[in-house]
Parts: structure tokens; C-alpha cells; sequence
């Protein structure tokens, strides 16, 4: 597994770096996002990345919100000094995949990391492969989803939701139930950023938002109406 750690503090970089390849990862370094986005665009590959938010020029938000609008969909953990809500939900907005904020310990980076990677990377061998229904197709082999035939691009979060409600036609889940399926064990997520999530994957996809619906009381359901 190769992982890109951008941080325009050198020594936090390399000690980052340091230690993830102790633990076996490629890990490489980039001390602004100018440059890790030049790398990434000249073709190196990476299987997550570790960004911090608060960087001359381009900022960590901005290099995340570039990366998604471009189909980018790598995994993405902030690394932040910033701590209060509105800061988090500004982060998954921009398309963060988990958010730990600075002071940290290498092991609670290292056990986030291994969190995500292994959602990213879970399959669903037992389960149909495709869904189609109207304009919306879903390939949950490749994560990929189209609107009358048109690709969307969505974040991991935002598949990773639509994933849950889809598989559970009908059935309605709790936000708490939603980050507990798709966060996992960060402990840090509040309500409010499913809501933003499932914000941001209804308007990608428009004609077919109406599908996902918010039952108060009970909680968010894929639905769809004949």
C-alpha cells in the first residue's frame, strides 16, 4: 500500500513517513499540496493519503475538493489542528474520508488508516454486483455509478452510504446507524455530517435523489416509488 503524507512542516512529514514504512507502507512525502498535486498528476498512484488542512497557497480543503471534482476518489484522512464541528464538517464536505485532529499518537494514524483502507477494499462477494432501476446503475464490483447512462462521481463516503441503503431496500437507518456502518470506529463524527453527506450525494443524483428519503423518527431509507 502506497500512502502520500502532505504537511508543509518537514519534520512531522518525514517522522510520518518514517514510521508508516516501518509498519510496511510505500509512504512518500509532499511539503505543499502544489506538489503532491503535481505528483498525482503526473501519474503516481497512491492507495491513501494523509493531508493536513492548514497550508500556504492551496490548503488542504482546496487540494481535497480539486482531487473529488477531477474523479479523484483516493482515500483522504485530514490531519488538523483545527477541533471544532464546524471545521469536521467542513473537512468531509470537501471530501475527507476520516479527520484526526493534531495532537496524535503514530498508532491512533496508523489503526485510522488501517480502517479505511480496509473499507475501501472490502468486497460484497455474496451480494448482486449490479443494480439498475430507472436512469440509476450501480456497479458495487467497481464502486461506480451512472445517471442515464452518464458517469457521477461520487466520494467513498458518499458510495459508501448510497451502498448501505441500496443492499436495504425499504429499510430505514438511523444516523447513528449510518456512521456506525460507514465510519466504523471514528469516534469523532457527528450526526450532522450524514446529513451533509447525503446532501451532497442527492444533488449528484439529481433526477434520482428523490429515492433517498428522511423519515423523522426514523431515519434515512431507499425507496423507490412505482
Amino acid at each position: 500500500m502506497r500512502i502520500l503524507v502532505v504537511d508543509d512542516e518537514p519534520d512531522l512529514c518525514e517522522i510520518l513517513c518514517f514510521n508508516l514504512e516501518s509498519e510496511g507502507f510505500e509512504a512518500e512525502c509532499a511539503h505543499s499540496a502544489e506538489s503532491a498535486l503535481a505528483l498525482i498528476g503526473n501519474g503516481h498512484s497512491f492507495d491513501l493519503i494523509l493531508l493536513d488542512v492548514m497550508m500556504e497557497a492551496v490548503s488542504g480543503y482546496e487540494m481535497a475538493q480539486q482531487m473529488r471534482a477531477a474523479g479523484d476518489n483516493t482515500p483522504i484522512i485530514f490531519l488538523t489542528a483545527l477541533n471544532a464541528e464546524a471545521d469536521q464538517l467542513k473537512g468531509f464536505g470537501a471530501g475527507a474520508d476520516d479527520y484526526i485532529t493534531k495532537p496524535f499518537s503514530f498508532p491512533t494514524v496508523l489503526a485510522r488508516i488501517r480502517a479505511v483502507l480496509k473499507r475501501s477494499s472490502q468486497g460484497n462477494a455474496d451480494d448482486p454486483e449490479n443494480f439498475r432501476s430507472g436512469a440509476l446503475e450501480i456497479d458495487f464490483h467497481r464502486k461506480a455509478v451512472a445517471i442515464d447512462g452518464n458517469p457521477i462521481s461520487l466520494t467513498r463516503k458518499e458510495f459508501s452510504i448510497l451502498e448501505l441503503l441500496v443492499r436495504h431496500q425499504g429499510q430505514h437507518f438511523t444516523r447513528e446507524q449510518i456512521i456506525e456502518d460507514v465510519w466504523e470506529d471514528n469516534t469523532y463524527v457527528v450526526d450532522r455530517s450524514v446529513d451533509v453527506h447525503i446532501a451532497r450525494l442527492r444533488k449528484k443524483l439529481g433526477p434520482c435523489a428523490a429515492a433517498i428519503v428522511n423519515h423523522s423518527g426514523f431515519g434515512y431509507a431507499f425507496i423507490i416509488n412505482s
